[in-house]
């Protein structure tokens, strides 16, 4: 009978070892949320923060190398294409004083002498060599005056010639691909001479 008593004892017991209110160290399971829950969500935010504000600046640092390599584009361009801006600048003069020599003998009826005809041949093969390298000669005479490309040293009254443009021309202009070398020193046209009578009724 005593045996029968502890073998029922012994089942008894057994079916509360299993019973899921326990664990294995006789400890309640449901013991309610994990106290390191909510330091773990901020830590995470924290995280979440800090990949967004390394994402926001990369993406900056990405921006401001693409500008920085396109402006070293540009300045190697602008390198190759003006680098001997200031070469082909001095050479200037000495095609002016060419032409002038050129004028100045075919003036004097010298103009068919074997010297000025080969000036003349110098003074070509020099501008078309100018040429290879960009330089370009500003028209002027009839052109209407734009000051970003000529200079005016007066203004004179013309009948033919309207009113703000180009008269003549006392010293060439020269560009430089896009890029103004030199600008044309010019006269230009103040428009009709005024009358004694326009005058008066003017005043």
């Amino acid at each position: 009978m005593n045996q029968e008593q502890d073998n029922s004892e012994e089942i008894v017991n057994t079916i509360d070892d299993l019973s899921p209110e326990t664990s294995g160290n006789g400890e309640s399971a449901a013991t309610g949320p994990d106290p390191l829950l909510p330091d773990v969500q901020q830590a995470l935010v924290q995280k979440a923060e800090e990949v967004k504000a390394l994402n926001d600046k990369y993406l900056r640092l990405a921006a401001e190398f693409e500008n920085y390599k396109r402006m070293a584009q540009r300045d190697q361009r602008d390198h190759i294409r003006f680098g001997n801006e200031q070469l082909l600048k001095e050479l200037l003069p000495v095609v002016d004083n060419m032409e002038r020599a050129i004028k100045a003998a075919r003036d004097d009826n010298g103009g068919n002498t074997a010297l000025v005809q080969g000036v003349d041949l110098t003074l070509k093969q020099l501008s078309s060599t100018l040429g290879k390298f960009g330089i370009q000669a500003v028209e002027t005479v009839g052109q209407a005056f734009d000051p970003t490309t000529h200079q005016a040293v007066s203004h004179v009254p013309s009948d033919s010639v309207p009113r703000d443009h180009v008269i003549d021309e006392f010293q060439k202009g020269y560009r430089l691909h896009d890029r103004i070398l030199r600008a044309a020193m010019v006269s230009v046209s103040a428009g009709p001479a005024q009358t004694d009578g326009q005058d008066s009724t003017s005043n």
